[in-house]
């Protein structure tokens, strides 16, 4: 056999085995995509995505307030060298360490569970930062957002309790139920006057602030913290809200936190007379607070990608993600760089009138 012959079968031989090996061969990485968008304003799955009843007038809206979402690897998906070297070529693709969406600490449920908690959470607080754009007053009241497992309170105090004094002294935010149980001696019993979960959803359904008339007193132990001694019980206090009418949100298979932003936009849109995006296609991302300020989010190029593609001229961005998201901005798209549910109106209010040179644009970092 000729010396090139033999030289090119030998190549050819190698490359087959490289790719072979690249094939069979696992790496630790996870890949991020671009996944759907919704319009809030709309029908999903032939449900509408923000259904609101008892309320005030509501309006009709015209143009979209599309939220996004990334398209991620699942848990137990292993990738090999040949489709991480692919991913990591294009440029509407993330290939990740698989740690950074599913922790070691943690099982795919527990991943799972926390991001279903999180899109729950980021839902009320788009009610409560659109609510108090309106105007329309949101009753509150601290609740126990977790029990630890294993920890004092549990089958004692269980999620979704409302917490209205800590031994006789009434608590009006999350923290005070910290405050009042660290003045115990750890091994001593603490005394929570509660509304159960049960009545407490019964009367937040009714729009009615928990009933005090249906409270109970738990006594729970303490006991000292691992890491600084202080006594604990093995609760995560948190914050509720009673909406003086429905608002649903409905919008399955979806988590984490990063819609609340356009979900707020939404109601407000719906509540409103103004027409928000005046027709026109706009989409976005952040997640939101209580008080309307708006969070930066993961996978900001995916989910500018994936709103181009679905036709979006206009992307509402957080403002901590600018910098990254003006890096590789798609044709035809502006990035408005937005901090809170103000400045997203604001934003709306020049989009509608047609004074986009005066919208505050995205800048590389």
């Amino acid at each position: 056999m000729p010396r090139r012959t033999a030289t090119m079968l030998a190549s050819f031989l190698m490359l087959i085995a490289l790719l072979c090996a690249g094939v069979l061969i696992n790496v630790p990485y996870a890949e991020m995509s671009p996944g759907p968008t919704v319009n809030t304003l709309s029908k999903h799955a032939g449900d509408p995505v923000l259904n609101i009843k008892g309320g005030p007038k509501q309006y009709r809206t015209t143009g979209h307030l599309n939220m996004t979402t990334v398209r991620v690897t699942g848990a137990e998906y292993r990738m090999n060298l040949v489709e991480a070297l692919s991913g990591w070529l294009q440029h509407d693709s993330a290939v990740v360490p698989h740690s950074t969406l599913y922790p070691d600490d943690k099982s795919a449920q527990e991943v799972d569970e926390q991001n279903a908690e999180e899109f729950s959470a980021s839902q009320e607080s788009a009610k409560v930062a659109a609510l108090r754009e309106l105007d329309i007053p949101v009753g509150s009241h601290v609740l126990v957002g977790s029990v630890v497992k294993g920890g004092p309170a549990e089958k004692r105090l269980h999620a979704g309790d409302v917490i209205t004094a800590v031994d006789g002294k009434a608590v009006k935010k999350p923290e005070s139920v910290a405050d009042l149980v660290t003045k115990r001696e750890p091994g001593r019993k603490v005394t929570f006057t509660v509304i159960p979960a049960d009545k407490a959803a019964a009367s937040k359904k009714a729009g009615k602030q928990p009933s005090e008339a249906d409270g109970k007193r738990v006594t729970v132990a303490t006991k000292k913290a691992e890491e600084d001694g202080r006594p604990i019980v093995g609760i995560q206090p948190a914050l509720g809200h009673t909406f003086p009418f429905t608002i649903d949100i409905k919008l399955a298979d979806i988590g984490g936190p990063s819609a609340g932003l356009m979900f707020g936009l939404g109601i407000v849109d719906k509540l409103t007379k103004t027409d928000l995006t005046g027709g026109q296609f706009v989409a976005g991302t952040g997640t939101i607070d209580d008080q309307g300020k708006v969070g930066e989010i993961g996978g900001i190029q995916m989910k500018t990608v994936a709103a181009r593609a679905k036709g979006a001229k206009f992307f509402l961005t957080p403002a901590g993600n600018c910098p990254s998201a003006a890096k590789d901005k798609p044709d035809g798209l502006t990035l408005v760089k937005v901090g809170s549910m103000d400045e997203a109106m604001n934003a709306l209010k020049k989009i509608r009138e047609g004074e986009t040179d005066a919208l505050t644009r995205c800048k590389k970092g």
